[in-house]
Protein backbone atom coordinates (compact mmCIF):
# COMPACT_ATOMS: atom_id res chain seq x y z
CA UNK A 1 0.00 0.00 0.00
CA UNK A 2 0.82 3.60 -0.70
CA UNK A 3 1.55 5.70 1.49
CA UNK A 4 -0.89 8.80 1.92
CA UNK A 5 0.28 12.41 1.15
CA UNK A 6 0.24 15.67 3.72
CA UNK A 7 -0.64 18.49 2.42
CA UNK A 8 -0.81 22.34 4.90
CA UNK A 9 -2.48 25.39 3.74
CA UNK A 10 -0.63 28.34 5.33
CA UNK A 11 -1.28 32.25 5.46
CA UNK A 12 -2.43 34.67 7.34
CA UNK A 13 -5.94 35.42 8.80
CA UNK A 14 -8.50 35.69 6.46
CA UNK A 15 -6.45 34.47 3.83
CA UNK A 16 -9.30 31.48 2.64
CA UNK A 17 -7.68 28.61 3.39
CA UNK A 18 -11.02 26.88 4.08
CA UNK A 19 -12.68 27.36 1.07
CA UNK A 20 -10.17 26.18 -0.67
CA UNK A 21 -9.31 23.20 1.55
CA UNK A 22 -12.94 22.26 1.07
CA UNK A 23 -12.75 22.21 -3.11
CA UNK A 24 -9.32 20.31 -2.89
CA UNK A 25 -10.82 17.48 -0.81
CA UNK A 26 -14.09 17.29 -3.20
CA UNK A 27 -11.51 17.22 -6.23
CA UNK A 28 -8.92 14.45 -4.62
CA UNK A 29 -12.05 12.47 -3.32
CA UNK A 30 -13.66 12.59 -7.20
CA UNK A 31 -10.13 11.13 -7.93
CA UNK A 32 -10.86 8.16 -5.82
CA UNK A 33 -8.75 9.29 -3.02
CA UNK A 34 -9.12 8.86 0.85
CA UNK A 35 -8.77 12.19 2.66
CA UNK A 36 -8.83 12.93 6.26
CA UNK A 37 -9.19 17.06 6.83
CA UNK A 38 -7.92 18.52 10.07
CA UNK A 39 -6.56 21.33 11.44
CA UNK A 40 -3.67 23.44 13.86
CA UNK A 41 -3.61 24.18 16.53
CA UNK A 42 -6.22 21.38 17.34
CA UNK A 43 -7.34 18.43 15.35
CA UNK A 44 -7.89 15.74 18.07
CA UNK A 45 -9.45 16.13 21.21
CA UNK A 46 -6.51 16.89 23.61
CA UNK A 47 -5.08 19.14 21.07
CA UNK A 48 -8.28 20.87 20.58
CA UNK A 49 -8.32 21.90 24.62
CA UNK A 50 -4.73 23.24 24.05
CA UNK A 51 -5.93 25.07 21.17
CA UNK A 52 -8.53 27.16 22.88
CA UNK A 53 -6.07 28.15 25.36
CA UNK A 54 -4.06 30.30 22.64
CA UNK A 55 -6.97 31.44 20.09
CA UNK A 56 -8.76 32.94 22.71
CA UNK A 57 -8.68 34.82 25.64
CA UNK A 58 -6.66 37.70 26.07
CA UNK A 59 -3.49 39.14 24.13
CA UNK A 60 -1.17 39.23 27.02
CA UNK A 61 -2.41 35.61 28.59
CA UNK A 62 0.67 34.24 26.80
CA UNK A 63 4.24 34.96 25.33
CA UNK A 64 5.32 33.63 22.32
CA UNK A 65 7.34 31.06 23.79
CA UNK A 66 4.12 30.26 26.12
CA UNK A 67 2.25 29.83 22.70
CA UNK A 68 4.81 27.94 20.84
CA UNK A 69 5.05 25.75 23.77
CA UNK A 70 1.91 24.80 24.11
CA UNK A 71 0.77 24.55 20.31
CA UNK A 72 3.80 22.13 19.49
CA UNK A 73 2.31 19.71 22.76
CA UNK A 74 -0.57 19.69 20.59
CA UNK A 75 0.96 19.28 17.88
CA UNK A 76 3.11 16.07 18.96
CA UNK A 77 -0.72 14.37 20.14
CA UNK A 78 -2.05 15.64 16.61
CA UNK A 79 0.68 14.02 14.63
CA UNK A 80 1.24 10.91 16.64
CA UNK A 81 -1.95 9.95 16.75
CA UNK A 82 -4.07 11.26 13.90
CA UNK A 83 -2.09 12.15 11.14
CA UNK A 84 0.81 9.57 10.85
CA UNK A 85 -1.71 6.30 10.97
CA UNK A 86 -4.16 7.92 8.17
CA UNK A 87 -0.92 8.14 6.08
CA UNK A 88 0.07 4.76 7.04
CA UNK A 89 -3.16 3.81 5.47
CA UNK A 90 -2.49 5.51 2.71
CA UNK A 91 -4.70 8.19 3.81
CA UNK A 92 -4.19 11.80 2.24
CA UNK A 93 -4.01 14.19 5.24
CA UNK A 94 -5.06 18.17 4.51
CA UNK A 95 -4.50 20.57 7.34
CA UNK A 96 -4.82 23.92 7.98
CA UNK A 97 -1.76 25.19 9.46
CA UNK A 98 1.07 22.81 10.58
CA UNK A 99 4.52 23.87 11.76
CA UNK A 100 5.40 26.71 9.50
CA UNK A 101 2.56 28.74 11.34
CA UNK A 102 4.77 28.69 14.33
CA UNK A 103 7.73 29.84 12.50
CA UNK A 104 6.26 32.83 11.29
CA UNK A 105 3.67 33.50 14.35
CA UNK A 106 6.36 32.66 16.98
CA UNK A 107 9.43 32.57 15.59
CA UNK A 108 9.14 36.08 13.07
CA UNK A 109 6.34 38.02 14.40
CA UNK A 110 6.20 36.64 17.71
CA UNK A 111 10.33 37.60 18.20
CA UNK A 112 11.36 34.07 19.35
CA UNK A 113 13.43 33.21 15.43
CA UNK A 114 12.84 31.00 13.13
CA UNK A 115 15.87 28.86 14.42
CA UNK A 116 14.98 28.23 18.03
CA UNK A 117 11.72 27.54 16.43
CA UNK A 118 12.95 24.86 14.15
CA UNK A 119 15.05 23.27 16.81
CA UNK A 120 12.00 22.94 19.17
CA UNK A 121 9.75 21.55 16.04
CA UNK A 122 13.21 18.51 15.33
CA UNK A 123 13.49 17.54 18.96
CA UNK A 124 9.68 16.65 18.81
CA UNK A 125 9.00 16.02 15.05
CA UNK A 126 12.44 14.65 14.05
CA UNK A 127 12.45 15.00 10.04
CA UNK A 128 8.84 14.63 9.78
CA UNK A 129 7.39 17.57 6.99
CA UNK A 130 4.70 17.86 4.82
CA UNK A 131 5.01 16.65 0.85
CA UNK A 132 3.49 20.11 -0.20
CA UNK A 133 2.73 23.48 1.85
CA UNK A 134 0.32 25.78 -0.14
CA UNK A 135 1.01 29.58 1.13
CA UNK A 136 -1.75 31.65 0.80
CA UNK A 137 -0.27 35.70 -0.01
CA UNK A 138 -2.83 38.65 1.01
CA UNK A 139 -2.16 42.01 2.12
CA UNK A 140 -3.67 42.27 6.05
CA UNK A 141 -6.02 44.60 6.04
CA UNK A 142 -7.90 42.67 3.25
CA UNK A 143 -7.38 39.07 5.22
CA UNK A 144 -8.46 40.72 8.69
CA UNK A 145 -11.64 42.70 7.60
CA UNK A 146 -12.57 39.01 6.00
CA UNK A 147 -11.20 36.93 9.52
CA UNK A 148 -13.71 39.86 11.29
CA UNK A 149 -16.58 39.18 9.49
CA UNK A 150 -16.13 35.71 10.01
CA UNK A 151 -15.89 36.00 13.99
CA UNK A 152 -18.80 38.36 13.42
CA UNK A 153 -20.83 35.77 12.19
CA UNK A 154 -19.80 32.37 14.39
CA UNK A 155 -18.82 34.27 17.28
CA UNK A 156 -16.43 31.79 18.30
CA UNK A 157 -14.17 34.23 20.12
CA UNK A 158 -11.15 32.93 18.48
CA UNK A 159 -9.90 36.08 17.54
CA UNK A 160 -7.19 36.59 19.65
CA UNK A 161 -3.96 36.75 17.23
CA UNK A 162 -6.50 38.72 14.86
CA UNK A 163 -6.49 41.34 17.37
CA UNK A 164 -3.14 41.83 17.18
CA UNK A 165 -1.73 44.96 15.92
CA UNK A 166 -1.55 45.82 12.40
CA UNK A 167 2.57 45.24 12.38
CA UNK A 168 2.22 42.10 13.71
CA UNK A 169 0.08 41.09 10.89
CA UNK A 170 2.39 42.72 8.81
CA UNK A 171 5.28 40.29 9.71
CA UNK A 172 3.11 37.48 9.66
CA UNK A 173 2.72 37.93 5.54
CA UNK A 174 6.80 39.14 5.64
CA UNK A 175 7.60 35.77 7.52
CA UNK A 176 5.27 33.11 5.24
CA UNK A 177 6.86 34.68 1.91
CA UNK A 178 10.29 34.29 3.24
CA UNK A 179 9.83 30.79 4.19
CA UNK A 180 8.05 30.32 1.22
CA UNK A 181 10.98 31.19 -0.91
CA UNK A 182 13.26 29.04 1.09
CA UNK A 183 11.61 25.63 1.04
CA UNK A 184 11.16 24.02 -1.93
CA UNK A 185 8.21 22.02 -0.59
CA UNK A 186 5.85 25.60 -0.65
CA UNK A 187 4.10 27.34 -3.43
CA UNK A 188 2.81 30.74 -2.83
CA UNK A 189 -0.32 31.77 -4.14
CA UNK A 190 -1.56 35.09 -4.73
CA UNK A 191 -4.71 35.18 -2.66
CA UNK A 192 -6.52 38.18 -3.85
CA UNK A 193 -7.19 35.95 -7.02
CA UNK A 194 -10.96 34.64 -7.80
CA UNK A 195 -11.62 31.24 -6.13
CA UNK A 196 -11.42 29.13 -9.26
CA UNK A 197 -8.20 30.90 -10.30
CA UNK A 198 -6.60 30.08 -7.19
CA UNK A 199 -8.24 26.71 -6.95
CA UNK A 200 -6.54 26.14 -10.78
CA UNK A 201 -2.99 26.68 -9.29
CA UNK A 202 -3.50 24.77 -5.93
CA UNK A 203 -4.74 21.64 -8.28
CA UNK A 204 -2.02 21.66 -11.08
CA UNK A 205 0.22 21.16 -7.84
CA UNK A 206 -1.41 18.48 -6.50
CA UNK A 207 -1.95 16.92 -9.28
CA UNK A 208 1.94 16.18 -9.25
CA UNK A 209 1.16 14.11 -6.05
CA UNK A 210 -0.80 11.65 -7.58
CA UNK A 211 -0.09 8.14 -8.31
Amino acid sequence: MNKGKFITFEGGEGAGKTTQIKLLQQKLENHGVQILVTREPGGTPSAEKLRDLVVKGDLDDWSAMAELLIITAGRYEHVQNLILPALEKGVWVISDRFYDSSAVYQGIAGGLGLEKVRRIQQEVLGNFAPDLTLVFDLPPAVGLARAGKREADTASGEDRFERKGSQFHENLRQGYLQIAEAESRCTALDATQSIDQIQQVIWSKVETLLP
